[in-house]
């Protein structure tokens, strides 16, 4: 990193019980303000930072009692955060489909990324955090940035917590509704693929099967065949980053509009059609709120953008 503002001493974090289940990357994001979240990846690839003297991965989940050890750190200096606009502070605004004590349903717009970095200053997250202005609020899971729809936030430890466990013991529906290319095969209702992640090029991430990845496991319904396409629902019970898009692809049938697992020429004839982007959109989520609140299923209808594609 550049020569900026120092932080020359190792520092070192006990978890307390309102942490407890939080990953150790959003766990140092949160508390590591001006690091960007490359450079926390960087560190603990490196087993730089210890738990409990121990290396850990990214994904390691903390526990009531864990000694974290973040090494001397050396920032650059940073401009100020950006903060959102008239125009996306309303957008966002409109964009809640649930809000209660404890969490935020959101209608994410497609193009807009959930966190920032990576060459993005602002996320999701981010601008509603300052729109809120609620810095407490936390991503519960995430969708990719051309990819529209329901996207659970909390407001409380609490209920991060209880979600992300009714996530990991696969108790939250989640339900897409995708274009694919061409006719989908009868009878396929699920594909299941272990899917590892790779990095291609100049650091791109990418996703494929592979025997040495995690199992993934999506269901599939079709729900309109047009002549040269098929509009799928997809029902994810797993959680693989690109999942339904490289099971699509599996399945001999690439999400239209889908720049890294599509074909360039389809994708080509279908954005002369109107297509813009990758015909991907959470419509539904169901899950159990925490406390007695009961069940809650949430619905986002299908864009405008989305909807026209499939008009005659």
């Amino acid at each position: 990193m550049s020569e900026g503002q120092a932080s020359a001493q190792v520092r070192f974090f006990t978890v307390e019980e309102e942490s407890a289940g939080q990953r150790v990357d959003n766990f140092l994001a949160a508390r590591l303000k001006g690091v960007p979240r490359s450079h926390i990846y960087r560190i603990l690839r490196r087993g730089e930072v210890r738990v409990n003297r121990g290396r850990i991965r990214p994904d390691y989940r903390l526990q009531v009692g864990d000694q974290v050890r973040v090494p001397p750190l050396r920032l650059a200096e940073r401009p100020p955060a950006a903060a959102p606009g008239r125009a996306l502070r309303r957008l966002l605004e409109e964009a809640v489909l649930y809000e209660d004590r404890d969490l935020l349903v959101v209608d994410k717009p497609a193009g807009l990324a959930v966190h920032g970095g990576s060459g993005v200053s602002l996320g999701l997250i981010e601008a509603l955090r300052a729109a809120r202005d609620e810095p407490g609020l936390e991503l519960v899971h995430r969708l990719d940035r051309e990819t529209s729809g329901c996207l659970l936030v909390a407001r409380r430890r609490a209920a991060l917590r209880h979600l992300q466990r009714e996530l990991r013991e696969r108790r939250v529906e989640k339900v897409y509704l995708a274009l694919v290319e061409g006719s989908w095969p009868r009878g396929l209702e699920e594909v299941s693929a272990p899917l590892e992640r790779i990095l291609v090029g100049e650091g791109e991430r990418r996703v494929r099967p592979s025997r040495a990845g995690k199992a993934a496991l999506t269901r599939f319904r079709v729900r309109r065949r047009l002549p040269e396409a098929t509009l799928v629902e997809a029902q994810l019970e797993t959680g693989r980053t690109h999942q339904i898009r490289v099971h699509c692809r599996i399945a001999g049938c690439p999400i239209l509009g889908d720049e890294k697992y599509g074909r360039a020429a389809v994708n080509r004839a279908w954005r002369e059609r109107g297509l813009r982007r990758l015909f991907l959109h959470a419509a539904r989520l169901a899950f159990e709120l925490p406390g007695e609140g009961g069940r809650l299923e949430v619905e986002s209808p299908l864009p405008a953008d989305l909807r026209e594609v499939l008009s005659p």
